[in-house]
């Protein structure tokens, strides 16, 4: 297992400069780059790389010579988008960072499953998150049956025909939030499609992380390190689900946090293992998102905790037996 960045923490710097940062924290290897989209594109010039067939050899030498990888291409955005110029946007995106992935030969693109309007007639996207009123669950079938899956299977059919995983990142406000919802559209497309997990968009939703890992299996591609701590006396008064901004801290059910600073040690072992035992060896990726901590002192803080937990040689054959 490799101790990854998730680089939209340093996306006030270009590229040249992001490595020159990234000296300050030699125990990460890996990067995972936003090529648009939501994570922004500082670091990556998407249409100029694809362009000229020498310059991804030319960004995969830089990285190189600055002992990184790349783990993953990132175009979080909407390509099932009720507004049909967005969705075109994102599903353009989306296919060209394939393309970019292919020919830089990294595995996986992370992005969201997206969410359409509730039928043919809606201009904004509809998080259906109750089975009544009754007319929740005709606008829910309408959305998996003519919008999520059909888009889904077309989308990572083209990305398998590129060598390339899709890992779709669990997220409310979008159609895979949860385990089910992820395994729902797998199975209704293609295994070239599994997830992005990242435990903080299911602690506060209430899920046990290494039960949701057990679960979803091979169907994890890629991993984010991200904590978050709930508000016990907000969520007691208002529950979890929470529209307020993230500007205010002290009145949210729950804020993002550094990896430690929400779940412990000894949780963050328990995670680490559950993924052992489904076979994933591969990046946990850290998503700097902390408000309450200076950049360099969260990011310090996550590759310390990272560092402790992470099971970073083979595992041993049992002799005892």
């Amino acid at each position: 297992m490799q101790l990854g960045l998730f680089t939209p923490v340093f996306n006030r710097l270009d590229l040249p400069g992001l490595l020159q940062e990234l000296k300050r924290y030699p125990a990460i290897r890996m990067l995972e780059l936003g090529t648009g989209g939501w994570p922004g594109a500082s670091h990556v010039a998407i249409d100029d790389l694809l362009a000229d067939a020498s310059r991804p050899r030319e960004m995969k030498g830089m990285l190189a010579d600055a002992g990184l990888g790349i783990s993953a291409f990132s175009c979080h955005g909407n390509p099932v988008h009720p507004d049909e110029a967005i969705a075109e946007r994102d599903d353009t995106l989306f296919r060209k960072t394939v393309q970019l992935a292919e020919a830089l030969e990294v595995p996986v693109v992370v992005t969201f499953s997206g969410c359409p309007g509730g039928s043919a007639k809606d201009i904004t996207p509809n998080w259906i998150t109750a089975a009544w009123p009754p007319e929740y669950q005709p606008a829910l079938d309408w959305q998996w049956q003519e919008r999520l899956v059909p888009y889904w299977r077309g989308a990572a059919s083209f990305a398998s025909d590129h060598g390339v995983r899709v890992a779709l990142e669990a997220h409310p406000g979008f159609c895979v939030y949860n385990t089910e919802t992820l395994l729902k559209l797998r199975a209704a497309t293609s295994p070239a499609l599994g997830i992005n997990l990242d435990p903080s968009h299911l602690w506060w939703q209430g899920m046990d992380i290494p039960t949701v890992i057990a679960s979803l299996g091979e169907a994890i591609f890629h991993v984010h390190a991200k904590d978050v701590t709930l508000n016990p006396v907000n969520v007691a008064r208002d529950g979890v689900l929470d529209t307020r901004s993230y500007a205010e801290m002290a009145r949210r059910a729950w804020l993002f946090r550094t990896v430690g600073w929400g779940h412990g040690e000894l949780e963050w072992k328990g995670i680490v293992s559950a993924l052992r035992l489904t076979g994933y060896d591969y990046v946990l990726s850290i998503e700097h998102e902390d408000a309450l901590a200076s950049i360099h002192e969260g990011l310090s803080s996550d590759v310390a905790m990272l560092s402790r937990v992470m099971l970073q040689e083979p595992p041993v054959e049992p002799w005892w037996l």
